[in-house]
């Protein structure tokens, strides 16, 4: 029987999985999670349901896959219709505070939250529907350059209104801890989200300086001739303005804003966790850590995530405290939608009815030594995307699965960069895992299903015509910020 203890669970944007000291990755320094997995479990394979900000954190919040539930993108997100881990926890008396970033639909559907403080939802109500042109096939490439500029040129010292918020965030989670935090009844839950390592990679000179640039590793698989020239992969660099990578000073400093503003964020939580101990918490509480989604910041020629590379899937996930073994590492496959079960174990808390199908399973097992093997699943079905796309790992063979497109397929234990394509050489075992595949969904369906739900969205909008003369956005802007101050190039 798992011990009911409170939870403070943070949670970022944009963190590649492997990118910790904890993770064996020599260059970037995160002392702070790297001792919440010395002291606790590191999950070494654990995935996102989907590499884009809102269907990923809709399954993070209901337990389920985004063919589940319809919330396939930007636009389409959680909007209060289907219960939550929050709702399970709220409605069994339990205190459930979220702080930062969620990116639901807004703060008047309910959430399942006790309350929502310096909460950022979708940008005026609408988010990216622009994006949903993708259900008619005619969504427009960004071919103005700004999405390549975002790393390109933004890439460097400075500052952003994303750590303002993040600093605030981790403001209000102390103020909140030290006012509410002692309460003697039931497991409390305090769900801690911040906006980095979202791009821009812009950070003050003091992290900048830990990184120096001219000794950054170069992404894996950038260059023309290497880089894999799939059809999808293609397809995603045309609609996001890509070009071709062959400026090495360019990408050796936007890894270097990305690991810096990495160690940015482990310094947030490093700060609350401060507070934590210094109230005397930590004895009855647990810490978790994950992301919504990685990042390729170049590998495999590519900016960002909205593909099924291990860079844009691989989320980090740890846990610590209270009945928790001390260094564990787990090496089965977790996700996500394991997260539900998980959390409600952990507060002592039970499933309702509703949850009985629910795709994810309870971690405690895992956590404490018992582990079985399992397949990793993910999906795609947003910008940049002309059809569905979908990932079945098993032990350490990886299939993605395009529709209408060759599939791919990649020995991870040999290969982890993903830097050999085997489908064409190894056809009977793309077989098999496309069968097993195809028991959890059926890849032609859904994509049907997905475009369908976005073309009907599309129209509530005004349709295809009024949408065209949408603005694309960016990157969401925090709250009480405007684009145009989030989007400013600073000095221009």
């Amino acid at each position: 029987m798992t011990r009911p203890a409170n939870l403070i669970l943070f949670q970022s944007d944009n963190h590649n999985g492997h990118l910790m000291g904890c993770q064996g990755h020599q260059v970037v320094q995160t002392p702070v999670m790297d001792r919440i997995a010395a002291r606790g479990v590191r999950f070494a394979n654990a995935y996102c349901s989907s590499p884009l900000c809102c269907p990923s954190r809709s399954s993070l919040a209901t337990g389920r896959y985004p063919h589940q539930t319809g919330y396939w993108d930007n636009a389409l997100t959680y909007d209060g219709r289907l219960p939550t881990w929050h709702h399970r926890l709220r409605e069994q008396g339990h205190t459930v505070t979220a702080i930062g970033k969620l990116h639901y639909r807004s703060s008047e559907d309910d959430n399942g939250f006790t309350e929502e403080i310096v909460p950022m939802h979708l940008h005026e109500g609408k988010g990216a529907i622009k994006n949903l042109l993708r259900g008619y096939g005619n969504e427009p490439p960004k071919d103005d350059g700004s999405f390549w500029k975002l790393y390109i040129e933004r890439s460097g010292v400075g500052t952003t209104h994303y750590q303002d918020y993040d600093r605030d965030i981790t403001a209000k989670a102390i103020a909140w801890l030290k006012q509410h935090a002692r309460n003697n009844g039931k497991p409390w839950v305090l769900y801690v989200s911040y906006i980095s390592a979202h791009p821009p990679f812009t950070v003050p000179q003091r992290l900048w300086d830990l990184y120096p640039a001219d000794v950054m590793p170069l992404p894996p698989a950038f260059r023309p001739g290497e880089r894999p020239e799939h059809p999808a992969v293609e397809f995603l660099r045309h609609m996001d303005g890509m070009r071709v990578m062959t400026d090495e000073a360019a990408l050796r400093r936007i890894a270097a804003g990305y690991f810096g503003l990495i160690t940015h964020l482990d310094e947030q939580i490093g700060a609350v966790l401060g507070a934590a101990e210094e109230l005397g918490l930590l004895g009855n509480t647990r810490i978790a850590y994950t992301s919504d989604h990685g990042e390729l910041f170049g590998a495999q020629g590519v900016f960002g995530k909205k593909n099924l590379y291990e860079g844009a899937i691989r989320v980090p996930l740890l846990l610590a405290g209270p009945g928790v073994p001390e260094g564990r590492v787990v090496q089965q496959h977790a996700s996500h939608v394991d997260l539900f079960p998980t959390l409600l174990a952990g507060a002592g808390a039970r499933l309702g009815e509703a949850d009985a199908d629910l795709p994810g399973i309870d971690l405690w097992p895992a956590i404490t030594g018992r582990e079985q093997p399992r397949v990793a699943f993910a999906e795609y079905h947003a910008q940049g995307s002309r059809a569905g796309a979908f990932v079945l790992r098993d032990g350490g063979m990886k299939l993605i699965y395009h529709v209408g497109m060759p599939p791919q397929l990649f020995d991870l234990a040999r290969d982890p960069d993903e830097l050999q394509d085997l489908a064409a050489s190894l056809p009977d075992q793309v077989k098999v895992l496309e069968q097993k595949l195809r028991a959890i969904c059926d890849p032609e369906a859904v994509d049907a299903r997905a475009k369908a739900d976005q073309r009907k969205a599309a129209d509530a909008w005004g349709g295809a015509a009024r949408l065209l003369g949408e603005t694309q956005i960016l990157f969401t802007p925090p709250p009480g910020v405007s684009k145009e101050e989030a989007w400013a190039v600073p000095g221009k």
